[in-house]
């Protein structure tokens, strides 16, 4: 699955740099060597990166 449409980054990707140590997106793009561009991807990625690293992703409350 894609995750970061700005930089066509997907679903492993993301999994594998938390593996090998990324704690946030911005440290999981920079091992792909790119950075984040437009944000829409970051709170899935870090969903992912939680999953990966064993921390139970956080509810995220979305103002209306």
């Amino acid at each position: 699955m894609i995750v970061c449409v700005c930089n066509a980054i997907i679903e492993t990707e993301v999994r594998d740099a938390a593996r090998a140590g990324a704690t946030c997106p911005v440290k999981a793009y920079a091992r792909l060597g790119c950075e984040p561009h437009c944000g829409c991807c970051l709170d899935y990625a870090q969903d992912l990166i939680d999953q990966e690293r064993g921390k139970r992703p956080q509810l995220r409350v979305v103002a209306a």
